[in-house]
């Protein structure tokens, strides 16, 4: 653990008070518990979402392959379309 200072307003100071108190924690405490709920979590959460979507349309047979869709794409005339 890392030893730091944080410069915090008056209004913010005495809510941080007030709800330490009424938790029977610290102020340190709080703010260590609100950063790794707003840094740690969110980046533990969007990893898990990534992974859950990993494969998620593997077994669909109503869409081709990569490979199929990309060359026709290659093959479409879009541009001489846009062109006209």
């Amino acid at each position: 653990m890392k030893r730091t200072q944080l410069y915090i307003e008056d209004d913010v100071w005495k809510v941080l008070a007030i709800r330490a108190k009424q938790s029977h924690s610290t102020i340190s405490e709080l703010v260590r518990q609100a950063l790794r709920e707003k840094y740690l979590n969110g980046m533990s959460n969007r990893k898990e979402a990534l992974l859950a979507a990993v494969g998620l349309w593997k077994d669909r047979s109503d869409i081709p392959d990569g490979e199929t869709y990309v060359r026709r794409l290659r093959k479409d005339h879009r541009l001489a379309r846009i062109r006209q």
